[in-house]
């Protein structure tokens, strides 16, 4: 399993690098099918945030749904520890899953969705980083964009909400396996979850003004279950 430790508005130094590794090596028995760990750590310079100025991510790379945990601390051996002991009990969560399916028939999966070529591209298109993130600027604005695509394999709510607890996500985009609808899981107070589902169907074209009819687009909210898997 290999392990990437790289520094975003920082160095960092051979002996975290390989304080990392010593302690991601140990996880590698709850990740057999791990083929990588990405760890990125991140400082932040304003001395108000003091209290949270390191920040370090875990990723697990493999087969499988990627599973991820951050922590913030004000040094970043303090915010590793809290991130692994994250990452450590979703890898369980994960494990226990796959022993609890185990022997089973998985349902047939249909094709994904084909990407999203048909949008209007943008007058010059950027080029995207290493991990497919591309960003713009809105016009002569200072805002600037952020986008990723990725891949879509239809599911269903309960392996949506149990993906987005892997990725410690409080919200989790997703295809819906039985309506073939971009929905959102989304987490709610106390243990419920909320789901939004997009209807992109359009109606003909009118006929007798020779006026068009609006598309029918809209959100329907609903709890998703009472509580998480665990």
């Amino acid at each position: 399993m290999e392990i990437v430790v790289a520094g975003r508005h920082t160095d960092v130094p051979e002996r975290f690098r390989q304080h990392v590794t010593d302690k991601l090596a140990r996880l590698e028995q709850l990740a057999p099918r791990a083929q990588r760990i990405d760890v990125e750590v991140t400082h932040e310079p304003n001395p108000r945030q003091a209290a949270a100025a390191e920040r370090v991510e875990l990723t697990v790379v493999g087969k499988g749904p990627v599973i991820r945990a951050e922590a913030c601390a004000d040094d970043r051996y303090g915010a590793f520890d809290l991130a692994i002991d994250k990452l450590a009990e979703r890898l369980r969560r994960a494990r226990d899953r796959r022993k609890s399916h185990r022997g089973k028939v998985p349902a047939p999966v249909s094709d994904p969705l084909p990407p999203l070529e048909d949008l209007e591209p943008e007058p010059v298109a950027p080029e995207p980083s290493e991990d497919g993130v591309v960003e713009t600027t809105l016009g002569d604005s200072p805002v600037v964009i952020r986008e990723k695509v990725h891949v879509a394999q239809p599911m269903t709510i309960d392996d949506a909400l149990y993906e987005m607890e892997l990725v410690g996500h409080d919200f989790f985009l997703f295809v819906d396996a039985e309506t073939a609808q971009p929905s959102v899981a989304y987490r709610r107070r106390g243990w419920s979850y909320g789901i939004i589902k997009l209807d992109a169907a359009v109606t003909s074209m009118g006929s007798g003004d020779g006026a068009a009819a609006a598309p029918q687009a809209g959100g329907v909210a609903a709890p998703a279950g009472a509580a998480a898997q665990r």
